[in-house]
């Protein structure tokens, strides 16, 4: 089972409903999400947030964080969980490349998450073009989508 399916299977049973939030991944973890069986009836959408004052003033990220970081990918969860009202979030967050940026180096990947009262991330550091670490973000972060959906949610 793909955890695109493992994902769907986990929000229709326990009624959950799911959120993204992406810093890095541009739309493309909400169109694979939006992808899932019945995606109406559990995904409740996605927030695509670049700008440092979007990230601030509609996700509550603390002012002058850093933007690639555990806390901002904890932040940005947690923000869009409480906009979306999402019982499980994630957002994507990091350097694609190909050059570094504020210090990091391309391939730098954080992924936040909300479920049910529990936060967290992890850091990723992935190879390639710009393309590729994306790809590897979104294949990521649908893995801790249905991790955290079938660990962290009592549903």
């Amino acid at each position: 089972m793909s955890d695109s399916e493992a994902l769907a299977a986990e929000a229709q049973s326990r009624g959950l409903r799911i959120g993204v939030v992406e810093s890095l991944t541009s739309g493309k973890l909400a169109q694979t999400v939006g992808a899932g069986e019945n995606a109406g009836d559990w995904f409740a959408g996605g927030i695509v947030a670049y700008l440092r004052d979007v990230k601030e003033r509609l996700l509550g990220v603390d002012e002058g964080i850093d933007l690639c970081s555990a806390r901002c990918a904890e932040q940005l969860a947690v923000g869009a969980a409480e906009v979306l009202r999402a019982d499980v979030c994630v957002s994507t967050t990091g350097v694609g490349g190909p050059d570094a940026e504020d210090g990091h180096e391309p391939g730098t990947v954080f992924i936040g998450w909300y479920a049910n009262g529990n936060v967290g991330s992890a850091e990723f550091h992935f190879d390639g073009e710009p393309t590729a670490v994306l790809q590897q973000t979104v294949v990521a972060a649908m893995r801790e989508l249905a991790e955290r959906a079938a660990t962290n949610c009592d549903g």
